[in-house]
């Protein structure tokens, strides 16, 4: 997958610490401006290959809910999960994290996955009119927080 877009930074934490961060997603919204609540669906409560969780999201006044699923996870290094609405993928979201000398990088990417006739309607619903820009933005506030809390 090459993703449409990615953010990285250094953090000065060790990547296990980090990496039990990202991996806790019931922490996603200390980090994140947009998700501000997942909680883990019922019969799993832990990351691994095909956990489920809802995600309750906002932009503004706006608010939605999607799901989202692991589907690639390798232990202090790689984190993949898909977001879908109502059963279609329209987003793939992931963190790689690299050890360094000074703690970690953390890379956080994502690809779109909505059809160009799918982008007006779920525009309407989040707010965001360049999904892109608007994901840019949020990934270097959502990693800043992160760090902010790891490096604590």
């Amino acid at each position: 997958m090459t993703p449409d877009v990615s953010v990285s930074r250094d953090i000065h934490a060790p990547a296990a610490t980090v990496w039990a961060a990202i991996t806790d997603i019931t922490r996603m919204g200390e980090w994140s401006p947009e998700t501000y609540e997942a909680t883990w669906n019922e019969g799993f409560d832990t990351a691994e290959l095909g956990a489920r969780w809802t995600g309750r999201n906002r932009n503004g006044e706006k608010e939605w809910v999607t799901e989202a699923e692991i589907t690639e996870i390798v232990d202090g290094e790689r984190f993949v999960f898909d977001c879908d609405w109502k059963g279609y993928v329209f987003a793939t979201w992931g963190y790689e994290i690299t050890p360094t000398d000074t703690g970690c990088t953390v890379t956080e990417f994502t690809s779109d996955h909505r059809p160009e006739e799918a982008k007006a309607g779920s525009s309407k619903i989040s707010g965001v009119e360049d999904r892109a820009a608007h994901n840019t933005a949020g990934m270097h506030e959502t990693l800043a927080r992160l760090a902010a809390a790891c490096e604590a």
